[in-house]
């Protein structure tokens, strides 16, 4: 199940809580929140970006095993192979 963030509509409105915003776990089928479960206050979801990270379990280590390549980016259209 995604995290999805929220924030109160107007900023003139609404509590602490939903004032800076707060994330909650839903389904993706669930509906969206349209109330803030603190203060009832109308709140729309905000878009985030996806927490995506380097690897930290060996992953370029078994791929460079296994015989990929890696390439780092130089410039527009440009790459050099690092492995």
């Amino acid at each position: 199940m995604p995290i999805f963030e929220y924030g109160v509509k107007d900023d003139a409105v609404g509590c602490s809580y939903c004032g800076a915003g707060f994330e909650i776990l839903q389904r993706l089928s669930d509906e969206p929140l349209s109330a803030c479960p603190e203060c009832a206050a109308a709140v729309a979801r905000r878009i985030s970006a996806p927490s995506i990270g380097s690897s930290k379990t060996g992953f370029d280590d078994r791929a460079k095993n296994a015989g990929f390549h890696k390439f780092q980016k130089l410039g527009q259209g440009e790459y050099e192979k690092r492995y």
